[in-house]
């Protein structure tokens, strides 16, 4: 769900950061191009495994490997085992959300634990009320990595803003850069105080010092 307002913030956002907004999400850049429209100039996506760099630009992947088709249809299945677990299917992994059904979420790790038990190529992340599979070597700090080297965001300081534990790698990348990385619950309490702050922010088009 998108709250009223969200876009229009972010399109000011954009237009006063000279087009240097970018969102770095686990979803596909399909989900946030219905979700928010063109309100980001750049979006990276399946945590790094597709990045579009300018709007309506090519998207491009690493070279990494899709799950197996075994391991699709052990999604499929613990999501008819669990009624309230929803599974998600990605160009190059999946993920099992069991926010609908949060007595699931063990019996949902230990299987999808035992699928990346001996694979060099995926490994298993849990995010919020979700388990997901997806390749070693793609994530939200290698996205960050490679949108800081082009316009609009080449030679800017990075400011990254996330509430999972798979935004810790844009945080870390971030910082590493002489950026900040944000955690939500540290800094703004909630999502609800991260619109808060880019709302007023916008409005005062003061974007010089971080929170």
């Amino acid at each position: 769900m998108v709250p009223a307002g969200l876009t229009d913030t972010l399109r000011i956002a954009r237009r006063q950061l000279n087009e240097a907004l970018a969102v770095v999400t686990g979803r596909t850049i399909e989900t946030i191009d219905a979700l928010l429209g063109d309100a980001p100039y750049a979006v990276a996506g399946e945590h790094g495994g597709a990045i579009r760099s300018v709007p309506g630009g090519l998207i491009e992947r690493p070279d990494v490997p899709p799950p197996p088709e075994s391991w699709l249809a052990a999604g499929v299945a613990l999501e008819a085992a669990h009624p309230g677990a929803m599974f998600e299917q990605k160009p190059r992994g999946f993920g099992l959300h069991f926010r609908l059904a949060p007595d699931a979420g063990p019996a949902i790790h230990a299987v999808m634990a035992a699928l990346v038990a001996d694979s060099a190529e995926f490994e298993l992340l849990h995010g919020q009320m979700m388990w997901e599979i997806r390749p070693r070597g793609v994530n939200k700090g290698d996205a960050v990595t490679r949108l800081m080297r082009s316009a609009p965001f080449l030679g800017r300081v990075p400011v990254f803003i996330g509430d999972d534990v798979t935004d810790e790698d844009g945080m870390r990348v971030a910082r590493a850069m002489g950026g900040v990385g944000l955690r939500v619950q540290d800094v703004f309490g909630d999502a609800a105080g991260v619109r808060a702050w880019l709302h007023e922010t916008a409005s005062r088009d003061d974007w010089g010092e971080p929170p």
